[in-house]
């Protein structure tokens, strides 16, 4: 191919010298022949240049060319990864557990997030392998979910997939009812107490759905009393200066068929100083112990012996500086109706109180035991005397603070009567 050009060159060149030799003889001759060198050699050297450079950009053009369709098909190729989301896009009336998952096939997810339509961000996990993601937890109920998620092929491809859903709204709901309250500070006997207002059939997802912490950290563990009432504590006495926060993520949780919680709470509370006072019935004292110092000695009457006072740990639960006891409430007829109870402090829900006592003589108290089964010490009607051992008592006293009965002839105090979980040992409780 090369030298087709050239020899045509030097023909066309002949040519013209031919001429030359017939108008001008030798001279024309002798030029005809230098022009033909000369210039044959440099259009040889420009057509070799150019077939070089042609050549050379025609090579690298086709590998280019190569490398870059090549490289541009892979670009361009889809993902072979697809995404599944459950339930599908647009889905209704969705329920809140068990339907929202992310698949991927041909290929590993990547990340899912999935927010409600106020931002907040649902917890999940991405199983090992990347095949599948499923929430942490539970959805909240009449509530838009936007999922986005995205895998990648074995070629790094990646994938994405959009979806959105409502959540049902539920027709029937429950919530539960806490103590203590929020930003209070209790004594160190007082537990995390939750009464809902449905009876639970589902325990474990409801309980799940509640998360208690504590700075610093302890165990914390919760025991149901029946199907309407759960309650948690330590295994000890929480330690002063604990501060307990307790999150109630029921909202979407289906406590029992059909009934939903509608609640999303926080609340935290404070332990405070520690004080455990022990009444001993049969030597009618009771002994106030404060961060581990004996503080007061305080002369008692206990439960007469047909009405003995409950054995075991009571916690107080309510304070009423005057309040009304009425025998007709706890079973006992028409034996007593006093209006006007001083200084009355909650140990039971049946009814047993640590209470100012008034109506007894004062030689009664540290000597007999003369009452329907509460802790009496001695005041005046209407709680007048801050010196009266009852309204000491009431004044150094807060809700959660522990009141031990020892030595009653009678049994110990059922742990759901009252806050008084502390009467089952640790096994118990978390059995």
């Amino acid at each position: 191919m090369n030298g087709q050009p050239i020899s045509g060159a030097s023909a066309g060149f002949g040519s013209g010298a031919g001429i030359g030799a017939g108008g001008g003889g030798g001279r024309g001759h002798g030029r005809g022949r230098g022009s033909t060198g000369v210039l044959a050699l440099v259009l040889g050297a420009l057509l070799l240049l150019v077939t070089a450079c042609g050549g050379g950009e025609a090579g690298k053009g086709g590998e280019d060319e190569g490398k870059g369709g090549g490289g541009q098909a892979v670009g361009n190729t889809a993902s072979q990864a697809v995404v599944t989301v459950a339930p599908k896009d647009g889905a209704k009336s969705v329920a809140t557990s068990g339907a929202l998952k992310v698949t991927a096939d041909k290929g590993k997810l990547t990340a899912v997030t999935v927010q409600d339509d106020k931002g907040n961000t649902v917890e999940g996990k991405i199983a090992a392998g990347g095949a599948s993601w499923e929430p942490l937890a539970h959805l909240a109920a009449a509530t838009k979910y936007k999922v986005h998620a995205v895998a990648k092929d074995a070629d790094g491809r990646e994938s994405a997939k959009d979806t959105t859903f409502t959540t049902l709204v539920p027709k029937n709901t429950f919530i539960g009812h806490y103590t203590p309250e929020d930003g209070s500070t209790v004594g160190v006997g007082m537990p995390v107490s939750v009464n809902f207002t449905r009876g639970i059939t589902n325990p474990e997802a409801v309980e799940n759905a509640i998360e208690v912490t504590t700075e610093p950290s302890v165990p914390v563990e919760g025991h149901w009393f029946g199907n309407d009432r759960l309650d948690f504590r330590p295994e000890k006495y929480w330690a002063a200066g604990t501060k307990v926060t307790v999150k109630l993520n029921l909202d979407g949780v289906e406590g029992r068929p059909g009934v939903y919680g509608k609640q999303a709470k926080s609340f935290s509370f404070t332990i405070g100083r520690s004080q455990v006072s022990t009444a001993d019935a049969k030597s009618h004292t009771m002994k106030v112990v404060r961060d581990g110092k004996l503080i007061k000695t305080i002369p008692i009457t206990a439960g007469a012996p047909s009405t003995t006072t409950y054995n075991g740990q009571m916690v107080i639960s309510e304070k009423y500086r005057v309040t009304r006891m009425n025998g007709a409430t706890v079973g006992f007829g028409g034996e007593y109706d006093i209006k006007d109870v001083p200084h009355a402090m909650r140990l039971s829900t049946s009814g047993t109180f640590i209470h100012g006592n008034y109506w007894a003589s004062s030689g009664t108290f540290g000597s007999a035991n003369v009452s329907h089964g509460c802790v009496g010490l001695r005041d005046v009607r209407g709680g007048w005397d801050k010196k009266a051992p009852a309204a000491w008592m009431y004044n150094n006293s807060i809700i959660g603070d522990v009141v031990i009965v020892k030595n009653s002839k009678d049994k110990q105090i059922a742990p759901d009567n009252g806050l008084n979980g502390w009467n089952m040992s640790w096994a118990e409780w978390t059995k």
